[in-house]
């Protein structure tokens, strides 16, 4: 009873290949290790245990199994079921009603009960069951995807506060010398004290930048510590380079839209649509008759020595059937509700899918973006560090005023700032790219259960 699940046809239409991306159609080879392009072997070791400590992922695999019970035993509803069952009993009559009024009787019997599932009431449970599985399944996914998503992001975002602290640390020393040379220059009464001023006010304003760099920092390491199911901890900044982001493999072009059906949410959305579709097929069958065969065999004596004598063996088969006849419209209302929830399942699954394609789509745009920002931001700062070398080699000779130093000093000091921002971005957006893709991040393989794996395999007919 009910419909064959089909995958719903999508009410908008899907390109071949993603927008921002070259037409040639180029499938790469699948990676599941996507975090490797960074080429940090930290990072790896930062992945691996947080694939394998990380608190939510593991709540999750509990979740999993679960759902893995609870299909085990929808399943084992289509079997018969047997049973045992034992009884002494000693007993006293009124007066008058026996010479013996106190006798005995032993029972012992093995009941067996198997409901007919001539409409696939049943069948359709165990489908719904299993679709429940599969969404469990890629929920974990999903969390495994998001954990690792999260701690490669904060990973490159203490690269990136690192960088900001070795880039404030050296204009400090860049601003000491600048105020070295202006206190020089006004004890010979060559400056005023307003360029002192200056100088001093430039240099606090750049120290007073470093507590926050190094605050930022800390939270971010007890950040990634937590993802690592680990006590919060710090540790001193690490020394580092200042153009990291070149390292990254380059996007492969023309990467088919269908790659996408490889995310876990809209995977665990088309399962959960699945189930429903089941649902659909419970709620039709329970309207039809139910039947139901019965046994029991077994012995009863008054004389426990007697038990198992064979005149005192009992046996029965039976065959019952039960139909409602009137209930008021519940179970026609039931089928409609199973229905219902089914079409809005569908549009979650529309939607899913949708929301996946405006995350790679934008992924896709605002890399294209970024690397064009990049590439001015980069030419800002050559002009701007020339222009500062310039305007502190006139200062020095005199030929022109400290306004326009400090002014070229800010320039190149926003400079610094405004390509550590793109080239974080840049990073991040390799991040958000396959996150959205759905591939490429850390698979921590199938929940193992022992015997019921071997259940699940002959469930899945394989």
């Amino acid at each position: 009873m009910g419909p064959d699940y089909h995958r719903p046809d999508l009410d908008f239409q899907v390109p071949g290949h993603y927008q921002y991306t070259p037409v040639e159609l180029v499938l790469p080879e699948p990676d599941d290790q996507w975090w490797r392009v960074f080429n940090d072997p930290e990072l790896n070791l930062i992945v691996e245990q947080v694939l394998k400590n990380n608190l939510d992922i593991k709540r999750a695999t509990a979740a999993v199994l679960e759902v893995r019970a609870q299909l085990v035993s929808t399943r084992a509803d289509r079997f018969p079921q047997v049973g045992a069952q034992g009884q002494a009993e000693r007993q006293q009559i009124p007066k008058g009603t026996s010479n013996d009024r106190t006798f005995n009787s032993y029972d012992l019997a093995l009941p067996a009960s198997f409901e007919i599932d001539l409409w696939g009431r049943l069948a359709r449970a165990e489908e719904a069951a299993r679709a429940d599985l599969l969404q469990a399944e890629e929920n974990r996914r999903t969390v495994a995807q998001t954990v690792v998503a999260e701690a490669v992001t904060l990973y490159l975002q203490m690269e990136s506060f690192e960088r900001g602290i070795d880039i404030d640390i050296k204009l400090i020393e860049s601003f000491r010398r600048s105020l070295n040379l202006v206190e020089s220059r006004y004890r010979r009464g060559l400056s005023s004290v307003l360029d002192v001023r200056q100088a001093r006010r430039l240099l606090a304003g750049a120290e007073a930048t470093l507590p926050s760099l190094r605050q930022d920092l800390g939270t971010t390491q007890q950040a990634l510590s937590v993802l690592l199911g680990r006590y919060p901890e710090t540790r001193p900044p690490r020394l580092q380079p200042e153009d990291y982001y070149k390292r990254l493999e380059p996007v492969p072009p023309g990467l088919p839209s269908k790659l996408l059906l490889r995310r876990p949410d809209v995977k665990a959305a088309e399962a959960r649509l699945e189930a429903l579709n089941a649902l659909v097929g419970v709620a039709k069958a329970s309207r039809f008759p139910r039947i139901t065969l019965t046994g029991n065999y077994g012995y009863s004596s008054d004389d426990l020595n007697r038990l198992f004598k064979p005149e005192s063996e009992l046996w029965s088969i039976a065959a019952g059937i039960a139909q409602p006849l009137f209930d008021a419209g519940k179970l026609q209302a039931t089928q409609r509700a199973a229905e219902a929830r089914y079409q809005q399942g569908v549009a979650e699954y529309a939607k899913t899918v949708l929301t996946a394609f405006a995350e790679v789509e934008g992924a896709f745009l605002t890399r294209e973006e970024q690397l064009k920002r990049r590439e001015y931001v980069v030419t800002f700062l050559l002009e701007a560090r020339e222009a500062q070398r310039i305007a502190e080699s006139r200062y020095e000779k005199g030929l022109t005023d400290f306004l326009t130093v400090l002014d070229t000093q800010r320039s190149r000091f926003e400079a610094e700032r405004d390509l550590l921002e793109v080239d974080f971005a840049l990073m991040n957006n390799r991040v958000n790219l396959h996150r959205a893709l759905g591939g490429g991040w850390g698979d921590p393989g199938p929940v193992m259960l022992g015997h019921e794996d071997q259940t699940m395999k002959r469930t899945k007919g394989e």
